[in-house]
């Protein structure tokens, strides 16, 4: 399967989000410092992700004898 490497850093982006509005919503509410940290995991799953090359279907495969 052959996956963009932006729809891997936007799906990455989504679940560091959720996870950290998933802690941040323990409690009901959201507070300014709690959506600056929120704001930081979209930003860093995305950068992150992004900046890492896909693996190339040669490097893929493994070495033949």
């Amino acid at each position: 399967m052959k996956v963009s490497r932006y729809w891997k850093a936007i799906v990455a982006a989504v679940v560091a989000g959720a996870g950290a509005a998933g802690t941040a919503l323990d409690d009901g509410k959201v507070t300014g410092p709690e959506a600056v940290v929120i704001g930081l995991a979209v930003l860093s799953g995305l950068g992150f992700t992004w900046a890492v090359p896909n693996r190339t279907t040669a490097a893929a495969e493994p070495p033949k004898a």
